[in-house]
């Protein structure tokens, strides 16, 4: 046994992620209708080559190729979501092919050795409800209940770990917010507005899965930042670090695990009316107990008050302009430390996983009683596929060696994390980047949907047989 796998818990599961509308592909088929990206996709400018997710990795109908590569990559659960507008188009009522094809892949799975580890919603809202205010509008948060409730009738036998949203940050401040992501509104109010909608969503759907199953393990996943200070002793960006948790982080986690926003963030963003969408009882519905937190990290960042001379670059260059996501931007700047960075203009920052996870166990899950996966980690690097066919990133490897090693150390200072996934299992549409980046553990040629296993996913796959990194490989 590795001193890794004495670290770990019992049970540390080994895995990677996928998104529907990512890989699925079979946009318009058997019974599946617009959802938000399908539109954002057609807008001129919004995504990289107009590219867009309506054939992608053919997942629909290949998903025994994929099933088959996670197998071979020894993973031991494989967490994907479920589209929304496949499963009740138009957000009325059920499609049922829609939901047999996540029936067969459940049983894919399960029969691969695998656990299905299902995520509700990973982005892709039925067009009919947006139309209808979307986020923005309570209504949506009850018919995000009906929703979820249809799959649990479908799969709860089989499925026993249930991730309501997968980062509604993303969700509320890049598709309403800046317009980075679908449904590409450029309105602050509105994201306010749909942050309260998606915790109230995820709280209520919560309480439903758990009324119908008391023994399902229940998650919502948050794709959190670590903020430091560029000059820890100016006390304008100390003011900006705080002030970037609160908006990034905390806005999220104390309603969840505190039932209240946090002061200091309604106070900065009062103009834009949080709070006039707040009825008696909802902050206790959307503290509602769940089982674990999963934590989407990428890297970290060094904020300061004064814009830096030399800005990072971690957006695509596209015609249709996008603002700060942030409902409160002002005197918020990033600023580069001169670290590695990958194909997305992201900074290498591993150490910062680590600090997270046992500031999370501190402050948020160790008091609650929650445990932690890291649902989400990975590093879009430009792949050359070899004259023999062969795909070597050692820049992935070297990253996700150094962030299970964060993980790691993170368990070893009394963290209570339970896995680790990857992104991603597959190379895929990644949103308005289009097809022009690549994170997945396995090669997609896109214009034969052969799957190759790259030399990451080899090395990946040695790590989940072995239990955890040794020691001597975490740099």
């Amino acid at each position: 046994m590795t001193r890794a796998a004495s670290v770990l818990p019992p049970g540390f599961v080994w895995g990677a992620s996928t998104a529907a509308y990512q890989v699925e592909g079979a946009a318009h088929l058997e019974g599946r209708r617009d959802s938000i990206w399908d539109v954002f996709c057609r807008v001129p400018g919004a995504v990289v080559d107009e590219h867009d997710g309506e054939v992608a990795t053919d997942s629909y109908f290949r998903y025994a190729e994929d099933v088959a590569a996670a197998r071979a990559l020894n993973l031991g659960a494989y967490r994907f979501s479920a589209s929304w507008a496949r499963v009740r188009p138009d957000g009325g009522p059920v499609n049922r092919a829609g939901v047999d094809y996540y029936s067969r892949l459940v049983d894919a799975l399960l029969e691969a050795g695998i656990a299905p580890w299902l995520t509700l919603y990973h982005w892709d809202l039925p067009q009919a409800i947006e139309e209808q205010g979307g986020w923005a509008e309570r209504s949506t948060a009850y018919r995000f209940v009906d929703y979820a409730a249809t799959l649990h009738d479908a799969l709860g036998d089989r499925v026993r770990v249930w991730t309501t949203l997968n980062e509604p940050w993303c969700s509320a401040f890049l598709g309403y917010g800046n317009g980075q992501h679908a449904p590409g509104r450029r309105d602050a109010r509105a994201a306010m507005a749909a942050v309260h909608h998606l915790l109230l969503a995820h709280g209520l759907a919560t309480t439903e899965l758990r009324r119908q199953d008391a023994t399902a393990t229940l998650a919502i996943s948050l794709n959190l930042d670590v903020a430091d200070p560029a000059d820890p002793a100016d006390p304008g960006d100390v003011d900006a670090a705080r002030r970037i948790d609160g908006q990034w982080n905390r806005l999220f986690l104390d309603p969840l695990f505190r039932g209240e926003y946090p002061a200091d963030v309604l106070a900065q963003t009062a103009h834009l009316g949080l709070t006039d969408h707040v009825r008696d009882g909802d902050l206790a519905a959307i503290a509602a107990p769940f089982d674990v937190l999963g934590v989407n990290y990428y890297h970290g960042q060094a904020v300061s008050h004064r814009p830096p001379p030399t800005p990072l670059h971690g957006l695509p260059s596209l015609a249709r302009p996008v603002t700060s996501p942030l409902p409160a931007p002002e005197g918020i700047h990033r600023v580069p430390r001169g670290l590695p960075q990958t194909a997305m203009g992201w900074e290498v920052q591993p150490e910062g996983l680590t600090r997270l996870l046992l500031r999370l166990q501190e402050e948020y899950t160790g008091p609650a009683g929650v445990a932690m996966a890291v649902t989400e980690t990975g590093a879009a690097y430009d792949d050359v596929v070899g004259p023999d066919g062969r795909v070597d990133d050692p820049e992935r490897r070297a990253f996700l060696a150094a962030h299970v090693g964060a993980v790691q150390d993170a368990v070893a200072s009394g963290a209570d994390v339970r896995g680790f996934f990857v992104w991603s299992l597959l190379d895929n549409f990644e949103w308005a980047w289009g097809y022009s980046r690549r994170f997945g553990l396995v090669h997609v040629d896109y214009a034969t949907q052969q799957r190759t296993l790259k030399t990451s996913g080899e090395w990946f796959a040695q790590v989940a047989a072995q239990g955890g990194l040794p020691w001597e490989e975490r740099s």
